[in-house]
């Protein structure tokens, strides 16, 4: 197995550079990549189409679409656990409830959806990356109740303490101080709107 993985996270906004302008040596060195919500599902399908590896994804809140025209060679890790070389991946997608939708949530249904995921990580033995399209309460999330975080998604950061958690939902372009990049305790908390590179060192 590798010590290393190369991921490519995107988020909210496709990237030119990989459809507009794409070229296919613009892939070349990534492992995998993730798509943390709210993306056109024919951009993730034609990423698909030129990449060998795996292309994961979680649901954003204005990803309806996925149900009748899902992404093509694209795999689901909404409320699952995938294990790519060894590294156990989780997400969990969605945003907090600001009007009727299928990918939105309250506080609490969130929490019960955090539970289910929970039990499967228990039989996982934890996780190393955490997928989520919100971000989580009071950590590089909005103060207005569309872009809130959700304080459940600790449940998970505390107990298992991921290398990494990526989300989106929160644009870069909504406000020049939003970080690109936070630490919360051992976990690297990356906000994956358009694209963001990450090389995963193993333990």
């Amino acid at each position: 197995m590798k010590d290393q993985i190369k991921i490519l996270f995107l988020a909210d906004e496709p990237d030119k550079g990989l459809w507009d302008y794409f070229e296919k040596e613009k892939l070349a060195g990534i492992d995998i990549i993730i798509s943390c919500g709210d993306l056109p599902p024919q951009y993730l399908s034609f990423l698909a189409t030129y990449f060998k590896g795996p292309v994961l994804y979680v649901h954003g809140n204005h990803d309806e679409c996925y149900e009748k025209t899902p992404p093509g060679g694209c795999t689901s890790i909404d409320g699952k656990v995938f294990v790519y070389e060894g590294v156990k991946i989780a997400g969990l997608g969605g945003s907090m409830e600001y009007k009727r939708g299928e990918h939105l949530f309250t506080e609490r249904s969130m929490k019960k959806r955090v539970n289910k995921l929970k039990k499967k990580l228990f039989f996982k033995h934890g996780l190393d990356i955490f997928v989520t399209h919100s971000p989580a309460f009071n950590l590089c999330d909005g103060d207005e109740l569309p872009h809130r975080g959700f304080k459940s998604f600790y449940k998970i950061l505390d107990k298992y303490h991921p290398q990494v958690f990526a989300h989106g939902h929160v644009h870069l372009n909504y406000s020049y101080n939003q970080p690109r990049i936070v630490n919360y305790g051992d976990t690297t908390v990356i906000n994956a709107y358009q694209k963001y590179i990450w090389t995963y060192e193993k333990k």
